[in-house]
């Protein structure tokens, strides 16, 4: 058992559990707030409803996200000691300002929204929505300036293979980073926009027929429409910025083995690596350079251009880049065509959910958790694809793994992949037992009571 492969795995499994919880609670932050301020505004029960809802939804995924996210921090002393000792000078302080910043500001303000309902004024809860949203936001800042300079690093300078910080701003701002900020954003407004429409269509069908049910349908529909033709122009803008500091793991994603104009946009093939080339290739000639260079006969380089001299490898493995691209691609243009088709359905029938066929309802039932996939899926093409590489020309994987045996890390990677496997099925089952308590309109909580003109404070119900 080789401990480089099985601590990749486990670091692989640990990140891949702890990035779905912070995907919802990105986005569902902001989209809570949105609800209590519809309820401000006008009173309407459905909207504080639908906060209710979805404000235990983030509460369940805030908690999994910290305690899935303390794990990783272990393996950082375990299994990858060479990290911190090469990059800890700027990886250390990075997630120090995530903690004292944003992880602060989300926990202080987190009880005022879950428990402060009625015993807060009405502004002061809205207000705490507001920060905890902003907090989830500024989390998600820290921890992709940190992902981003280990892709495309700035701003310093090795003494004796130790990196030391020169300037900070650019080690902030490094080049990928607004790319992958915004990207990360918008897969999270995405994987919301899903899940809500996903779990309002699962209570329609089990007979809700509330007004909230009614608005949150159509808000989910409405929210992934928009956002996906903004996620696709991101994610064209980010590949170009990908191609332009990475493009070994563009020449991954995209199958192209030789540098070359008119290069294809393959649509299938099976990356054969022993042979370095496609089968079974199905390709639309010239697509993949007018993609990324805006030009049908632009030249992208190709997989061969990252072989040395001696034979050595040195670019990602492809296969994993390849198909785990084309997940995240295929699920976006599923999200483009029923959000879209939703929307049109639901204008030229009766204007809301009533209006969409049965198949629309199970579609989007079926693509609650769509938003997970996909992000997983462009999770993998980013980590696998900076591969040989942990820190882009800095420091390689195999330079960073401890001296742990390989039964240590089988152990412990059992361990944790029993314990994740537990607590996603507790998870799901919370989720689906909140949700058909709330179709069965089984009260969640006590009655909030309408605002009046001037008066925010919540009062007990009688």
């Amino acid at each position: 058992m080789d401990p480089l492969i099985l601590s990749r795995i486990q670091f692989a499994a640990n990140i891949s559990f702890h990035i779905l919880f912070p995907t919802i609670t990105i986005a569902l932050g902001w989209v809570l707030l949105f609800f209590k301020l519809r309820f401000n505004r006008t009173g309407d029960e459905k909207w504080m409803d639908a906060y209710r809802f979805w404000v235990k939804v983030f509460a369940l995924s805030f908690a999994l996200g910290v305690v899935s996210g303390i794990t990783m921090s272990f393996q950082f002393g375990t299994n990858w000691p060479g990290f911190m000792e090469a990059v800890g000078n700027v990886a250390g302080p990075l997630l120090a300002y995530e903690i004292m910043t944003a992880f602060f500001l989300e926990a202080a303000f987190l009880g005022i929204m879950l428990f402060g309902f009625r015993r807060v004024p009405g502004w002061l809860h809205t207000g705490a929505t507001a920060l905890v949203a902003f907090g989830t936001t500024l989390s998600a800042f820290w921890i992709l300036v940190l992902n981003s300079w280990m892709h495309t690093p700035a701003g310093y300078e090795l003494r004796d293979g130790v990196v030391h910080a020169t300037d900070w701003f650019a080690i902030i701002f490094n080049p990928s980073m607004p790319y992958r900020f915004v990207h990360m954003l918008l897969a999270s407004g995405l994987t919301v926009a899903f899940l809500i429409a996903g779990f309002s269509a699962i209570r329609w069908l089990w007979g809700d027929r509330s007004a909230e049910i009614r608005a949150t349908q159509r808000f989910g529909a409405w929210m992934g429409a928009i956002l996906i033709p903004m996620q696709i122009f991101a994610g064209d803008m980010h590949g170009l910025n990908t191609l332009e500091h990475q493009p070994a793991k563009v020449a991954a994603m995209e199958g192209n083995w030789e540098t070359q104009g008119r290069v294809p946009l393959v649509l299938f093939a099976l990356p054969d690596e022993a042979a370095r080339e496609n089968r079974a290739e199905i390709a639309i000639p010239g697509m993949a350079s007018l993609i990324l260079k805006h030009d049908l006969d632009g030249v992208v380089p190709g997989l061969n251009d990252f072989v040395a001299a001696d034979g050595s490898i040195e670019h990602p493995p492809v296969a994993p880049v390849f198909f785990s691209f084309r997940v995240m691609v295929g699920i976006g243009f599923a999200m483009l065509a029923l959000s879209w088709s939703s929307l049109w359905l639901m204008r030229k029938k009766r204007g809301g959910v009533e209006g969409l066929p049965k198949p629309w309802l199970y579609a989007f039932v079926g693509m609650a958790f769509s938003g997970w996939v996909a992000t997983l899926a462009g999770w993998y093409v980013t980590e696998i694809g900076r591969q040989p590489w942990l820190v882009t020309g800095v420091l390689t994987t195999s330079e960073a793994v401890g001296p742990v045996t390989g039964g240590m890390v089988a152990t412990t990677l059992t361990a944790y992949l029993a314990v994740y496997a537990l607590l996603m099925a507790a998870y799901l089952g919370t989720l689906t037992y909140l949700a058909r308590k709330a179709a069965r309109h089984d009260p969640l909580s006590p009655a909030i009571p309408k605002p009046d003109a001037g008066v925010r404070a919540l009062q007990p119900a009688e």
